[in-house]
């Protein structure tokens, strides 16, 4: 008999639990339905609410079985929250019964029936440290104050180690750090270190995309077939996607290619290995999860074929794009792909969410979905230049990736995802390596900006949406 009912690995977070969406409000509704059966043992009732892939997995026999025998004896569900809402998919929420805690993972497909519905027990928090992480904040204004108090409640936790934090507000730039750059050696990061900013990167590609959309080099509605060799572009699968699909996620690719783990030779730096040739491989068969510019996917893998296909049309690979088109009319020195000298000794040591060191990451064909490092104070420039309207060549680019390309419970520009918090619209996009978690949004109409950098694999979304929200 199987013990779990379906098991999802979600490899990247997308969207926090405080950004609210039309899709979130979806889950929160079924899941009030789920509890009121749950508490009232019954099972073929919660079994109504399953949607056809689920039935696939589990027959109403299967699932009665157990919910019977492994469920329903934990007791009542006497408290319940949302911990996290990943992807614009799935819901995660915290149980608490009369003996136990446990979490729920529940998502919904396009009839708004559950497709993933998994319990297990939850995560063990992190201790907190035994002393307070030293920091630069110097607790003397309001500001210093607010950041403080959002940031203690991260690094804090045994399992982080530094923190490195930039706020725009009303045109003044304010940088905070705390912690260390590797544990034991006493050093806090400062605004001039580098950390893997994960699929930050994708904002970097997007605007690529759309410097290239603005020379006429390409079109949003260009089919990628166009750009694919011949025997990739064969696969009828690929024919009505799009560069647009591509960067707003709704390709219908999955998250990742099903061969990637079939050519890493180390598990802790997957992509490294993972050249063109894989990936075309992998296309020459793939088959799509939806119809292209339908259904919102987050796709690791969509985005880094949309660099493959740049590099192909600019003649340059991704890192030479974004050091050209980007970095260099900004004067942001400290983005790169790969690091010279003296950027790796400003370069953090990076940690897993357990606060154990962890190798940095790799890339090669699929780069351009997650491959650079910079530091708050770069990722302040960029974000100073998407907030201010001006008439370059990049500031045209950085106003076409904010245009909605998509609309239909996620909102997504181009790269960009629009979220919620407190009722206002915040620009933003956040990142996650096996050793880095990043956070970036910003409100230009409220002068507003946030950058968060974490050298530990810990996520930052509570902590970004936390300073948005003390400073609004």
């Amino acid at each position: 008999m199987r013990s779990s009912i379906l098991i999802l690995f979600i490899f990247i977070t997308a969207l926090t639990a405080s950004a609210q969406s039309h899709q979130q409000l979806q889950n929160d509704s079924v899941f009030v339905l789920i509890k009121k059966y749950f508490n009232a043992k019954q099972a073929d009732s919660i079994y109504t609410l399953a949607g056809t892939k689920l039935k696939t997995q589990l027959s109403p026999e299967t699932f009665k079985y157990i919910a019977q025998q492994q469920l329903f004896p934990v007791g009542q569900i006497k408290e319940s929250s949302l911990v996290s809402f990943v992807n614009n998919k799935v819901s995660t929420y915290k149980l608490v019964f009369d003996s136990a805690n446990l979490q729920l993972l529940m998502s919904l497909d396009e009839d708004s029936k559950l497709d993933i519905f998994l319990f297990q027990p939850c995560k063990t928090e992190a201790p907190d440290r035994l002393k307070p992480a030293a920091t630069s904040n110097l607790m003397r204004t309001l500001t210093d104050k607010k950041v403080d108090s959002a940031a203690r409640d991260y690094i804090q936790k045994s399992n982080t180690v530094g923190l490195s934090i930039g706020v725009l507000k009303g045109g003044i730039i304010h940088t905070y750090n705390y912690g260390e750059t590797a544990v034991g050696n006493g050093k806090l990061p400062d605004a001039n270190n580098l950390f893997e900013i994960g699929s930050i990167t994708k904002t970097f590609t997007a605007t690529l995309l759309a410097y290239y959309v603005n020379e006429g080099k390409v079109k949003l509605a260009d089919p990628i077939t166009k750009y694919l060799p011949d025997s990739v572009a064969a696969n009828k699968e690929l024919e009505n996607v799009t560069l647009v699909t591509l960067s707003n996620h709704t390709s219908g690719l999955l998250r990742l290619p099903d061969n990637l783990a079939n050519h890493s030779s180390d598990p802790l730096d997957p992509y490294k290995d993972y050249s063109k040739q894989y990936l075309f491989a992998y296309l020459k068969t793939c088959k799509l999860n939806s119809k292209p510019g339908d259904v919102y996917a987050y796709s690791n893998l969509a985005v880094g074929l949309l660099g493959t296909i740049l590099e192909q049309v600019s003649g340059k690979s991704f890192e030479q794009m974004v050091e050209e088109i980007i970095c260099t009319p900004l004067g942001m020195k400290s983005t790169a792909q790969h690091l010279n000298p003296a950027l790796k000794q400003r370069f953090v040591t990076v940690y897993n969410e357990e606060g154990k060191a962890t190798p940095a990451w790799n890339f090669s064909a699929l780069a351009a979905c997650v491959a650079l490092r910079s530091t708050v104070n770069d990722l302040l420039i960029y974000t100073k230049a998407n907030m201010t309207k001006g008439d370059t060549k990049l500031s045209r680019a950085f106003e076409l990736t904010h245009q909605i390309t998509f609309n239909k419970d996620a909102k997504l520009g181009l790269g960009w995802h629009i979220i919620v918090v407190n009722n206002v619209d915040y620009i933003f996009h956040n990142g996650g390596t096996y050793g880095c978690s990043s956070f970036l949004a910003f409100n230009a109409d409220k002068n507003i900006a946030i950058v968060v950098l974490s050298n530990a694999g810990v996520n930052t979304d509570a902590l970004g949406s936390a300073i948005l929200k003390k400073l609004q």
